[in-house]
């Protein structure tokens, strides 16, 4: 036997009256449980005035230990069904969603490395061409990374169009008027620096240092505001105010490889909600090591149903 908080013994009973009302527990108790990539499935043992049960959690689900004897075959199926259910999904969140703004900044490098060989005004201008097409990489980024909600939509490289609609989302309200015009008159401003650089016969190496420094800058504080604002980072604690915020890394079962994020609360412990961050795929050694289990008996013993499994028994079902 485990130990088991009041909550946690109240939320099986409650789940087990929704799904049995006409059945009365008798005995409860947590048996087992087993964590894996950061996800936690209890077993609750579950004896009632007919039959018994178990009830595993995350998702919550309950099996006949008629038909399933055995714990260890309960805990198979069901690690087995949560996997199965996002199967409509896509399997994998590809790395260009998850990580958008890589082109962004290789070509913010592209650009700084380009200024270090300019000699000439037509490299000078070439530089400008190269800002102007990271500033549009980066607008591109953002639209296929977020689904910003507009109902009239810019075309994808009307740069003035879509920065409007970014930061008019991002900081919305009265209370972010000045943040709103200082983020959209820096890239404007940048883009028109950009632009007329492109195209200007007077062009010095200062130009394009100017030009490059600027567009850094600028992405670099877009980019941060909109990967917060994809990510749900308050600029506080919602629960108690603190500013003492951090990312914390995890896995789950859907798709191991891919690396989620959330921000944290360093004084109150809450937790925010989950965004994909990265593709890490994990070798044998470390998927093992991400699975936890308490509880329950060691054994190497291999157990195979012996009767074929044609359907799941629902405590309304009629005998």
């Amino acid at each position: 036997m485990l130990p088991a908080t009041d909550q946690e013994r109240l939320d099986v009973r409650d789940y087990f009256a929704s799904q049995a009302p006409d059945l009365k527990i008798t005995f409860l108790q947590k048996v087992y449980s087993e964590t894996v990539l950061g996800h936690r499935h209890d077993v609750w043992d579950i004896h009632t005035d007919k039959d018994r049960w178990w009830v595993i959690t995350n998702p919550t689900n309950l099996y006949s230990q008629d038909q399933f004897p055995n714990m260890d075959l309960a805990v198979t199926f069901h690690l087995g069904l949560c996997l199965r259910i996002p199967v409509s999904e896509p399997r994998r969140l590809n790395a260009r969603r998850i990580l958008p703004f890589g082109e962004t900044f290789k070509q913010i490098a592209d650009c700084t490395a380009a200024l270090s060989r300019a000699d000439t005004v037509a490299d000078f201008q070439a530089v400008g061409m190269r800002s102007r097409e990271t500033l549009l990489t980066f607008i591109g980024a953002a639209q296929d990374w977020v689904q910003w909600e507009c109902n009239d939509r810019p075309m994808r490289a009307d740069f003035r169009g879509w920065v409007e609609v970014i930061f008019a989302e991002a900081l919305p309200g009265r209370e972010q008027k000045e943040r709103r015009h200082l983020f959209k008159t820096l890239l404007i401003e940048a883009w028109t620096f950009a632009n007329w650089l492109t195209h200007a016969r007077a062009a010095t190496w200062h130009d394009a240092e100017a030009c490059i420094s600027t567009v850094e800058h600028v992405l670099g504080l877009g980019v941060s505001l909109v990967i917060r604002f994809h990510r749900h980072v308050p600029e506080a604690c919602p629960e108690c105010g603190s500013r003492s915020l951090a990312p914390e890394e995890g896995r789950n079962t859907i798709d191991p490889d891919v690396v989620w994020e959330r921000p944290v609360c360093g004084d109150c412990g809450w937790t925010g909600k989950p965004m994909p961050v990265d593709v890490e795929p994990l070798d044998e050694e470390d998927a093992l090591a991400l699975i936890e289990r308490v509880g329950g008996n060691e054994t190497d013993e291999c157990v195979i149903m012996e009767r074929p499994l044609r359907r799941i028994r629902k405590p309304t079902d009629v005998e």
